[in-house]
């Protein structure tokens, strides 16, 4: 049976886990255990606690694995003989993945898409990407809120990136620009599931604090030629094509 105890997470120098992040609220989050469980709950946090990217409405159990997110920092729960080998894991996952939507990050998607131009260069293999954003970001954060910005891309991420193969590297680039690499797929398949992501997020009901966001997003895709060497090449191409998409009206898809 585990002891009694209580770890409070925030800014304040009180916390027991003290975390100096502006989005993180004095006292944020609470870790406890209750008849032998462990249980994460939210302190009426200004941006909330999420437990696997699902908000802490409540006291939640807590199972080795999970990831706790409080403001712009990660925490995985530990529990086990093997917590060095689990620690080193945390690490790295933590280097490759965005803080605020859970997806990969873009360090790690520059070096996916270098591995994967040399492959397809290697052994004569179709590979496209997919850069794009969401219209009218900005309007988004200027009539509902910077924390209702936060919660269109973390929601929107992670909605595209239940659709993403696990062969493929989605990963947000920057702001409120994505990317999505397509090994093996060339530019009929990767155009027609970029119009099936477009429509999904078309269609999902983004709503925070009662009120409805209407979102879209606007797709650029380009196909790899055979002289391209750098990711930057192809980026550039397939940014082009987000312009070209946002010039013609924008939530449209342009290979």
């Amino acid at each position: 049976m585990l002891e009694d105890i209580e770890y409070t997470i925030g800014r304040d120098e009180a916390c027991n886990i003290q975390v100096e992040l502006d989005n993180v609220s004095r006292r944020h989050a609470r870790v406890s255990t209750k008849q032998g469980r462990m249980f994460v709950e939210d302190l009426g946090s200004t941006n909330g606690t999420y437990l696997n990217d699902q908000e802490v409405l409540s006291p939640q159990p807590l199972r080795s694995g999970d990831l706790v997110k409080v403001g712009g920092s990660i925490f995985k729960f530990l529990d086990g003989d093997n917590i060095e080998t689990q620690y080193h894991e945390t690490i790295y996952t933590l280097t490759i993945a965005d803080g605020l939507t859970g997806v990969n990050n873009k360090r790690y998607f520059l070096e996916y898409l270098e591995r994967e131009m040399g492959r397809s260069h290697r052994y004569h293999r179709p590979l496209t990407l997919m850069m794009f954003d969401i219209d009218h970001f900005k309007k988004i954060n200027d009539v509902h809120g910077h924390l209702a910005g936060d919660y269109v891309l973390r929601e929107l991420a992670q909605s595209i990136k239940r659709l993403v193969r696990r062969e493929q590297c989605f990963a947000r680039y920057g702001g409120e620009e994505f990317a999505l690499v397509m090994p093996e797929d060339g530019p009929d398949k990767a155009k027609l599931f970029a119009e099936k992501i477009r429509k999904m997020i078309e269609e999902k009901t983004f709503v925070f604090e009662d009120k409805e966001i209407p979102v879209t997003i606007s797709i650029g895709v380009a196909e790899m030629a055979s002289d391209m060497t750098e990711p930057t090449q192809f980026i550039k191409v397939a940014d082009a094509n987000l312009y070209r998409a946002k010039k013609a009206g924008r939530n449209r898809v342009i290979p």
